[in-house]
């Protein structure tokens, strides 16, 4: 996996095919800096702790740029979905969830934890990431891995039947209600390639102002330029409700 995927596309026309679709906002352009060499020049570190769908949602409705390393990371399981820290013992042994009441028993903590995608080279180590960085995607400086969208259902539709319209087939999700920004929409595109949508989870509404209506999703930078150019076909077509 490398730190920049030089991509020679145009960003503006990419986000403007998204808006057009009805999305929430700007897509927000986020990139795993592996170093302080990917950082890009000019964009500042963030100056307060923030979570990391705090600064999506920033990214998205206020048009910031900015960077985040891993002391600016509020939240510690959003850290560690990064790769910017190691996972806590609470949250490994489960008992962080288990005492927000979100299941019944620690071992169930445990075994939906174990399952949360997390950024990690192949190696194994917990923490890879030195920084991300966010854009919204007209402004980006820099060449994404991965750009979230947050959009309401019918939206989210027009995405899904764009994503599919190469290849066909189905699209299976990976959510389990809690990280979805960090690790369902972000780490797991990012790590398999492979878009991914979320119902959004209560700490990510509760801290970050996503709207109760929206959905979130996480597409792999390498395949955001063949969903835009699918979408003003499917949602012109003749079956597509308008």
């Amino acid at each position: 996996m490398i730190d920049e995927n030089k991509m020679d596309l145009n960003y503006q026309e990419i986000a403007d095919a998204f808006k057009n679709a009805g999305i929430s906002g700007s897509p927000v352009a986020v990139k795993f800096a592996k170093t302080e060499d990917g950082i890009p020049d000019g964009v500042e570190e963030i100056t307060d702790v923030a979570r990391h769908c705090k600064m999506v949602t920033m990214a998205r409705t206020e048009g910031s740029i900015l960077f985040a390393r891993a002391d600016k990371h509020q939240c510690m399981g959003g850290a560690w979905a990064l790769g910017l820290k190691e996972l806590t013992p609470s949250l490994k042994s489960g008992e962080f969830y288990f005492k927000l009441g979100k299941f019944a028993s620690w071992s169930g903590c445990m075994r939906t934890i174990d399952s949360v995608p997390h950024v990690h080279p192949p190696g194994g180590e917990e923490v890879s990431t030195y920084a991300t960085v966010y854009a919204p995607l007209e402004n980006t400086p820099f060449d994404p891995h991965v750009v979230i969208i947050m959009a309401q259902p019918l939206a989210m539709l027009k995405i899904a039947q764009a994503v599919l319209y190469k290849t066909g087939g189905r699209i299976n999700t990976s959510m389990s209600g809690i990280q979805s920004v960090c690790a369902d929409t972000c780490a797991y595109p990012y790590m398999s390639g492979e878009v991914n949508f979320s119902l959004g989870c209560d700490g990510s509404r509760k801290f970050s102002g996503i709207a109760d209506d929206l959905m979130v999703m996480g597409i792999p930078a390498e395949l955001i330029q063949d969903v835009a150019d699918a979408l003003p076909v499917v949602m012109g077509a003749a079956g597509s409700k308008k």
